[in-house]
């Protein structure tokens, strides 16, 4: 009984270390200026305005998953984007991000 409990305990425990760690690097982002991001990260990939609250800063990688032949050879397979997009307001402030993966290209994404 006490082997399982421990073994409960164990899982919950890494559990929440790796979503804690995963939330938090973009976490630290929150508060920091528009000009550090583009600074660290670089220039986006695209730029959205974002209504009356400031605009979005798009940065994107597009990901090609790898197609095993009959010969082994590794060929170009299916495709798609990882997004993020960093929420930045009027005094150039960020106040949110999100990540997601998509099929769309850069230029199809839109406001919602």
């Amino acid at each position: 009984m006490i082997k399982k409990m421990l073994l409960l305990i164990t899982i919950l425990v890494l559990n929440s270390c790796s979503s804690t760690k995963n939330s938090s690097e973009n976490d630290k982002w929150i508060g920091q200026s528009k000009k550090n991001l583009i600074k660290f990260w670089g220039t986006p990939i695209r730029t959205l305005s974002n209504s009356d609250q400031g605009e979005i800063l798009i940065y994107g990688e597009q990901v090609y998953e790898n197609a095993n032949n009959a010969e082994g050879s590794r060929i170009a397979g299916p495709n798609y984007w990882n997004y993020t997009y960093v929420y930045v307001n009027k005094d150039e402030k960020i106040y949110s991000y999100k990540t997601e993966k998509q099929q769309h290209t850069p230029q199809e994404i839109a406001v919602k």
